[in-house]
């Protein structure tokens, strides 16, 4: 599997702005998570073109992540410029 608990948990500690580094519940490491499935879905479905099924997945989170990161505009903006630039995510 692509994505282990050892890789969760680097995700987790690097992108998380919260109280703890384990805090797998805030906003940004939601973001950070989703971020790094969604570029791992794009590689696999530039190799697969005709895999709707995983083309499907894949704009489900992209719609999770876009209202992720709607709230987090809302309500912290200086969050959610971190994340923008820490991720190289454009909105």
């Amino acid at each position: 599997m692509y994505l282990t608990s050892a890789v969760k948990q680097e995700l987790f500690s690097k992108h998380s702005f919260a109280k703890k580094k384990t805090d797998t519940g805030s906003p940004e490491s939601q973001i950070a998570l989703f971020t790094h499935r969604i570029n791992h879905l794009t590689s696999h479905l530039q190799k697969n073109k005709k895999d709707f099924a995983t083309q499907q997945g894949l704009l489900k989170l992209v719609g999770k992540r876009k209202k992720l990161l709607n709230y987090l505009q809302h309500n912290d903006i200086s969050r959610y410029r971190a994340m923008l630039t820490e991720l190289d995510l454009r909105k």
